[in-house]
């Protein structure tokens, strides 16, 4: 189920984070070392939830923007691997309280540990990882990367009741649901950017210009993954098409949507999110509905900004293989609709 997304400024060859692999793959590796090495525990359910996760083959995007943003600026030292490191157990931190928060039941077309071993170890493992981050954020010594990834830790659970606040209420408006996710997603991306030149003492303009990129791309990259909601494919998602719709979450196509329709409309969608009257045939109206005022193009067209911002933070820096492989994430992460 799901409908066709146009995207206007396709190429043939779709774009790809091979570059960034491929150039990060060695610090990758010590980087999975380490985090093997930190989610264990004398407590066996600690390991058994977190390599659950860890191990379900996510892209491991954020991490790598760490390891990539330090050799940009040369770096030559060990730090830039913890750092990784910690972003990695922040994000799978967040991702464990999520499906809580969520009661969702599939992560990357695998069971959530929610649904395995209970919504209770799910947050105290990630309570665990959280832990574990920020001794190894303390284990670099450096208080302006400890400041931004905790500052960070922040805003992501600020975005999370932030949501909270907004969720089942269609009378959300873009610049509320943009608050969210720049709270949410982007704020990690962000942090995860600018620690990099961080350690490698870029000085404030290389740290400016990294931060600027990582929010723009994390902006991006949850807009598409909005639209991907309604018009992907359930094996590219790692969830149901649609599960967005069935939770009642209010995401931007849906918010434009409803702003756009006739009284109806607005009706159709407050019974279908607010009272949660989210059917299989409502999920079809809705599909519709999205079609009807081309929501998910917009939606698109949105990420397609931010991702023009991304790129221009990036665009005075020397041009090098580490510059050009972060250009083409930002590519990459809006092709996906493709």
């Amino acid at each position: 189920m799901g409908v066709v997304i146009p995207l206007e400024e396709s190429k043939n060859k779709l774009a790809s984070i091979k570059p960034l692999v491929d150039l990060t793959r060695a610090d990758m590796e010590r980087v999975n070392q380490l985090i093997l090495s930190k989610a264990g525990s004398d407590v066996q359910m600690i390991p058994e939830v977190a390599n659950h996760l860890i191990s379900s083959g996510g892209k491991r995007l954020r991490p790598m923007l760490t390891l990539a943003s330090a050799s940009l600026f040369d770096y030559r030292g060990e730090n830039h691997v913890k750092l990784a490191t910690s972003v990695e157990f922040m994000h799978t931190a967040t991702l464990l309280h999520d499906d809580v928060v969520d009661e969702s039941d599939l992560r990357r077309s695998k069971p959530t540990a929610r649904m395995i071993w209970g919504n209770q170890a799910s947050v105290l493992v990630g309570d665990f990882l959280l832990g574990q981050a920020f001794r190894m954020m303390v284990d670099v010594g450096s208080l302006d990367a400890l400041d931004v990834l905790s500052s960070a830790a922040c805003v992501i659970a600020e975005g999370e009741v932030l949501q909270l606040s907004v969720a089942k209420n269609m009378e959300t408006t873009e610049d509320d649901y943009l608050s969210v996710i720049r709270a949410k997603t982007a704020a990690l991306f962000a942090a995860a950017a600018e620690v990099g030149p961080i350690v490698a003492e870029a000085g404030r303009s290389g740290r400016n210009a990294l931060k600027s990129y990582g929010m723009n791309l994390g902006l991006a990259f949850q807009l598409v993954d909005d639209a991907l909601d309604y018009g992907g494919k359930a094996a590219d998602l790692g969830k149901n098409v649609g599960d967005d719709f069935r939770e009642g979450k209010i995401t931007l196509p849906v918010i434009l949507a409803y702003r756009r329709g006739t009284e109806d409309e607005r009706a159709f969608w407050r019974d279908a999110i607010e009272a949660g009257n989210s059917t299989d045939a409502n999920l079809e109206k809705a599909l519709g509905l999205i079609t009807k005022y081309g929501t998910l193009s917009d939606t698109i067209g949105r990420a397609i900004h931010y991702g023009t911002i991304a790129r221009d933070a990036l665009a005075p820096l020397p041009d090098t293989v580490w510059k050009s492989a972060l250009m083409e994430v930002i590519d990459f992460c809006i092709e996906r609709v493709n």
